[in-house]
């Protein structure tokens, strides 16, 4: 399928990755806002285009759509910590977005697909960074909520096992738990909890690249430290069946935004 073209490409840096696309519900506004971040194994091998088809489908349904690219591992400046420090900046650009576009910054909330599943778990937890980190940013956006579709929320457990992504974990924090352990606290959502805004992480059941425990037992520890958090299992669907759509998942996906935004 063609993918379908943005209303607006729009720079939040100076950087050429540095971007995002801006898509409008037709009508007025204020339009509530959901910031889209795409997953690919933190590499640059993969872009926001896959992104797309369901940044359209949310623009459908109402809601501003801020698809964003940042810098990945493979990139001049990707990985520890430029990945985080881009899609952080590009969350908070939002607010610049307002003054610009109908689009209303106290209602956002933020979807990721798998790789990008854990940045958009990062972006709703980074309000704990101390001020020490080289993550930390003044007053980060305030999000209504955050939907993990496939995302990896355990960086440490991620890293230690078989398969597609698993080896990317280390590449893009520079190193092992082992070697970096505070790099790890800061980036590793189920280390930095409670988020304090809900949380769903919407997982396929027949999932190859993300095991169902990583949205398990985030939810568990996120609840047991009094967020609310929860688990949307799909039995039938895969890794991708969550941002198609045309799959049978897709309004599973679409009520989680509802639910949060």
């Amino acid at each position: 399928m063609p993918v379908p073209a943005a209303d607006h490409i729009i720079k939040y840096g100076p950087d050429a990755l540095q971007f995002g696309e801006l898509r409008l519900p037709e009508g007025k506004g204020e339009f509530p806002v959901v910031v889209v971040v795409h997953g690919g194994c933190w590499l640059n091998e993969y872009n926001l285009e896959y992104m797309s088809h369901l940044s359209e489908e949310l623009t459908k349904a109402g809601y501003a759509t801020w698809n964003i690219e940042f810098r990945r591992v493979g990139d001049v400046g990707g990985g520890w910590p430029g990945t985080f420090q881009d899609v952080a900046l590009a969350t908070d650009y939002v607010r610049e977005l307002a003054k610009s576009y109908p689009i209303d910054a106290k209602r956002v909330a933020v979807i990721g697909h798998s790789a990008g599943g854990h940045l958009a778990l990062w972006l709703a937890a980074r309000h704990h960074l101390p001020k020490s980190s080289s993550l930390y940013a003044k007053k980060p956006l305030k999000l209504k909520g955050v939907i993990s579709l496939a995302g990896i929320a355990d960086l440490e457990t991620y890293s230690q096992q078989e398969g597609s992504c698993n080896a990317a974990v280390p590449q893009l924090m520079g190193g092992s738990p082992t070697d970096f352990p505070e790099r790890y606290a800061q980036a590793s959502p189920q280390q930095m909890l409670p988020l304090q805004v809900p949380s769903r992480l919407v997982q396929g059941k027949r999932d190859p690249i993300v095991p169902v425990a990583q949205a398990e037992n985030f939810a568990q520890k996120a609840k047991a430290a009094g967020d609310n958090a929860q688990v949307v299992l799909l039995p039938d669907a895969g890794h991708f069946d969550l941002v198609a759509p045309s799959s049978p998942a897709w309004p599973q996906v679409l009520k989680a935004v509802q639910e949060l935004l």
